[in-house]
């Protein structure tokens, strides 16, 4: 996995690109009609750690490499959108692509923007979309269904993945999510290539006016229903203003952007909540390396071995991998130096079934 894919998708007018011009300063078009966004605008975001410019400076690094999230904005989904309604198919072949998918909702009353239903309802727009991402996978399935069993009589491997896909089936035509079913990882490898609407995760987002953000939309009665729902999948949500994103966008420095945010009462921005609810949601963790060179943040998903996690940097690494210096995060800070830490025995050298953790700073040691 290199950058992290996540699908922003909502209805027309929840504010969705709004959010992701705030969140990637991409300057997508906001219009209030459907159908504005008809290619996915794809926007570089950089993951917000704060470790790395702590060992930037210990190291005297040249630079700064933070780990990224790749946005798509994709166009607004309608009903029949599986049936190629409003830009439907091409809709739907976009969000394949992603990891996890970040879903927009409304959760504001304003006469001035439109809904495309009429009124603001989020647990309404949760159906309609989640409905659609059911309604083209069980076309998809059976598509592929009606080929895999002639095949499985004749062949015992086609079998297995012809069992996993009728149990997928049965989930969708239930009307539910393919996510809500607990498949092993041989099964979920098998459907990988499938990527399936319905299996991915979601983290709902909460588009709140300002009044609304501060307080997380403890006051605000839909966010309290997205959240009682979202509980049943085990979903995060994430409370955000895209007006108040696309504010802080405008500012020039992050001073200026911590000023702002601090005056409206909040410690962090809606868009590095967002990052972090999706790191939660895709398991994933970050490991560190620094140096004069560069100091840089490296994605991987949790429970990831050292020697795997070496070949992120370059697969001779992990060809040639010999052992790992690693230091925890918290260690290397509390004795201020590397030379210190290692004093102090907090230098560990793993070998290459260490499973890597959070915030460890690593050198690794190869010959190729």
């Amino acid at each position: 996995m290199n950058e992290m894919k996540l699908g922003i998708v909502g209805l027309p007018n929840v504010g969705k690109s709004t959010l992701f011009n705030a969140i990637t300063k991409a300057g997508a078009l906001v219009a209030n009609y459907p159908f504005a966004t008809i290619d996915p605008n794809v926007g570089l975001v950089n993951v917000p750690d704060n470790r790395l410019n702590v060992l930037s400076e210990m190291s005297n690094s040249k630079k700064i490499v933070p780990a990224v999230v790749e946005f798509y904005d994709i166009a607004g989904l309608v009903k029949g959108a599986s049936k190629g309604e409003g830009l439907g198919n091409k809709f739907l072949s976009n969000i394949r692509e992603t990891d996890a998918i970040v879903e927009v909702l409304r959760c504001f009353d304003d006469p001035n923007v439109t809904h495309v239903d009429g009124s603001v309802d989020p647990l309404r727009d949760i159906e309609t979309i989640n409905l659609e991402l059911i309604l083209s996978d069980l076309e998809l399935v059976d598509k592929v269904l009606e080929k895999k069993r002639k095949v499985a009589r004749a062949d015992k491997s086609a079998r297995a993945e012809v069992e996993v896909l009728e149990k997928i089936v049965a989930v969708l035509e239930e009307g539910k999510s393919a996510r809500i079913l607990d498949l092993n990882n041989e099964e979920k490898k098998l459907l990988r290539s499938y990527q399936l609407l319905s299996t991915k995760p979601i983290i709902y987002v909460c588009n709140v006016n300002e009044d609304d953000a501060a307080d997380d939309g403890a006051s605000n009665k839909y966010v309290e229903i997205v959240r009682n729902f979202a509980k049943s999948e085990g979903a995060e949500v994430s409370v955000v203003s895209a007006k108040i994103e696309q504010e802080i966008s405008e500012l020039e420095t992050e001073e200026e952007r911590e000023e702002f945010l601090a005056m409206i009462g909040l410690t962090e921005s809606g868009t590095d909540r967002v990052i972090k609810d999706s790191y939660k949601t895709l398991n994933l963790i970050s490991y560190l390396t620094t140096g004069e060179v560069e100091t840089r943040a490296w994605t991987i998903t949790k429970g990831t071995r050292a020697q795997d996690a070496a070949g992120k940097i370059h697969s001779d690494i992990a060809r040639g991998f010999i052992m790992a210096d690693v230091i925890s995060y918290d260690d290397l800070v509390a004795a201020g130096s590397e030379a210190k830490a290692k004093e102090a025995g907090k230098l560990r050298m793993e070998g290459k079934d260490y499973i890597m953790q959070d915030g460890d700073v690593v050198e690794f040691k190869f010959n190729v």
